[in-house]
């Protein structure tokens, strides 16, 4: 028969043990959380830190904005603008609005660029008036994006770059932040005024949000 003091030390070990473990499961989610990557910001809804740092940026032509292109015909049962790789009617006003809020932000500073796909090609130029042939890279780009983004963007000028939500989330990749779902005619901004030269993911806009941006409109 065990000895009461050897039981009592047994005891003890176990509790040791046990309180070790329930630490390390309370300790470690909590790890994961406070170093896991900051989710991208939504400028909307009162942002008025981010609202005013957009401002501000946009007025020194030091943004690149990759914007999505508004509902694809192919994926809604909406009626097509007309073809059937376009976007659909109703989301021309879609564009049409959005492309009225760069209107406020100012687009004589403004280089602006589009993916050669349909839905891009429409959207551009129901927001900016401006289609054409468009840009390889704004579709192709893995890897890449980033990269091929600041080798397009003139010191003080703004970039706008039309392009698909695969895009979007692969410029968040190349900034080591997690991918965020963006919904049709979402605008990403990334500000090339950052501490040592590197870009700074913003934030987004959603296209339905924009009324709600703390900007100072003329």
């Amino acid at each position: 028969m065990a000895k009461p003091a050897l039981v009592a030390s047994r005891l003890a070990r176990y509790r040791t043990t046990l309180v070790i473990a329930l630490v390390a499961l309370m300790v470690l989610p909590l790890t994961f959380f406070v170093l896991r990557p900051a989710a991208v910001p939504d400028l909307a809804h009162g942002n008025l830190a981010g609202a005013r740092a957009l401002g501000e940026g946009w007025a020194k032509g030091q943004m690149i904005v990759l914007i999505r292109h508004v509902e694809r015909c192919d994926h809604s049962r909406a009626v097509c603008l007309n073809a059937p790789d376009g976007i659909t009617d109703r989301a021309r006003d879609v564009a049409v609005g959005v492309g009225a809020q760069f209107e406020h932000l100012g687009l004589d500073k403004a280089d602006i660029y589009h993916s050669p796909l349909t839905r891009a090609v429409q959207t551009s130029g129901y927001m900016f008036s401006k289609a054409g042939s468009g840009e390889d890279w704004l579709i192709n780009c893995k890897r890449t994006l980033l990269r091929d983004a600041l080798a397009h963007k003139v010191a003080g000028r703004n970039l706008v770059l039309v392009t698909h939500s695969e895009c979007m989330a692969e410029l968040e990749k190349e900034m080591k932040l997690p991918s965020s779902t963006l919904g049709y005619g979402a605008s990403l901004f990334v500000s090339t005024d950052a501490q040592g030269g590197n870009p700074h993911l913003l934030g987004f806009i959603e296209a339905s949000d924009w009324r709600s941006v703390a900007l100072n409109r003329p």
